[in-house]
């Protein structure tokens, strides 16, 4: 799968680690944004080296990251009631764990669990839990899942056409592919522009819209058979942007612009984030 006939879209800065600038292309074919130039694999370790990148942490230091935690708390039960929803229990490989917390309130639930989490402190943290981990997707058999899941993960992968091949591979017959990742065409994005802190680069080195998601697995004959929307990841984005905007968190705004992409999800059905659900029929 290559990506020709790219247009330029803008330029982004690294706010949270870098500090530097990239460029985000369109490919108008798949509707797909991409971040360049992109990282070498030896330099992308680099970019997650942060006590902010608050996915890879159990933090609780500030009001920002105490109200993370609560919400994700929440998540975690609404991502439990979606997995039950779409498969009987069985067998469940989380990509891109992180610090596996998803994976023990699955584990409690009765499913059998695998992680993969390239980073070691995320992956610690989650082994000291009782996660169960795999070293590389290469080691897993074939059909080997009834349900995967990528939470806000698909952006960061540096193949893309591999990782969706080897989902592929690793599914059951009639299992379910979970992806939620940020949607660059919902209000929240438009309205921060350059400063749309789900834009996160280079660690995203991929933004997707509902199309290029059809497209891409389709090409894999894996079919997307429903979008749903993440309603806190407005509100959460929105803070993050407001820093990188004006240089302060200010909630109150950040809440009115998360309200109104919202509000605007509901009529246009273009969400912050959007979690696919995909089937391997």
């Amino acid at each position: 799968m290559s990506f020709q006939n790219n247009i330029f879209y803008q330029k982004v800065r690294d706010y949270s680690v870098s500090k530097q600038i990239f460029d985000l292309h369109h490919n108008p074919e798949f509707d797909l944004l991409l971040t360049y130039p992109k990282p070498s694999l030896e330099e992308l370790p680099s970019y997650y080296e942060s006590e902010d990148y608050i996915s890879h942490t159990d933090g609780k230091r500030s009001l920002f990251e105490k109200l993370y935690q609560f919400i994700k708390n929440i998540a975690l039960k609404n991502k439990l009631k979606l997995i039950n929803s779409q498969s009987q229990i069985g067998k469940l490989l989380d990509i891109g764990a992180g610090t596996g917390d998803f994976l023990v309130v699955a584990k409690k639930d009765g499913w059998e669990i695998t992680g993969i989490e390239p980073g070691e402190k995320p992956r610690n943290s989650a082994i000291q839990k009782g996660v169960s981990f795999a070293n590389n997707l290469s080691d897993l058999e074939d059909n080997s899942f009834d349900v995967i899941t990528m939470w806000h993960v698909l952006e960061h992968v540096p193949d893309l056409e591999f990782q969706i091949k080897e989902l592929k591979r690793l599914i059951k017959p009639n299992g379910t592919i979970l992806i939620a990742v940020p949607n660059f065409k919902s209000y929240d994005a438009n309205y921060y522009g350059k400063f749309w802190a789900a834009f996160d680069v280079p660690r995203h080195l991929w933004h997707f819209s509902k199309t290029a998601i059809e497209k891409l697995f389709a090409n894999e004959k894996l079919q997307l058979v429903k979008v749903l929307p993440m309603k806190f990841d407005s509100f959460y984005v929105s803070l993050l942007s407001e820093k990188y905007k004006n240089g302060t968190m200010n909630f109150f705004n950040a809440f009115w612009i998360g309200w109104k992409s919202n509000r605007y999800g509901k009529r246009n059905s273009e969400y912050s984030s959007h979690i696919y659900i995909i089937k391997n029929n």
